[in-house]
């Protein structure tokens, strides 16, 4: 185990219902290739924390290489509507972007 994943679990189990250290957590499980971990914390992170704009995004590029579309494309949506809410203009943004991707992809499985 990573000296870093070490510490973010700590942290977490100090503050358990912080979204950001849930999200640090994701983030590292993923870098170090424990995709269901990162999962696991991401699915959480939107469960409890749906506010916490940041997650959407990562969590729909998640779904994609994991080929999950229709998931990822259901989370770009929730996520433009989160970042609306929260006037966060760059993350709805990128929210869009990456949501018009996906679907651009999906309409050319069709063909």
């Amino acid at each position: 185990m990573s000296e870093r994943l070490q510490q973010l679990i700590g942290f977490l189990a100090e503050s358990p219902s912080d979204p950001f250290l849930k999200y640090a957590l994701a983030t590292e499980y993923l870098k170090l290739g424990q995709v269901d971990n990162a999962l696991r914390y991401y699915e959480e992170l939107l469960d409890k924390h749906p506010d916490y704009v940041g997650t959407y995004y990562h969590l729909a590029k998640l779904y994609e290489a994991l080929e999950r579309k229709a998931d990822a494309i259901a989370v770009y949506e929730k996520g433009m509507q989160a970042a609306e809410s929260k006037r966060d203009l760059h993350a709805l943004s990128e929210l869009r972007a990456a949501f018009h991707a996906a679907t651009s992809m999906e309409d050319g499985d069709d063909e």
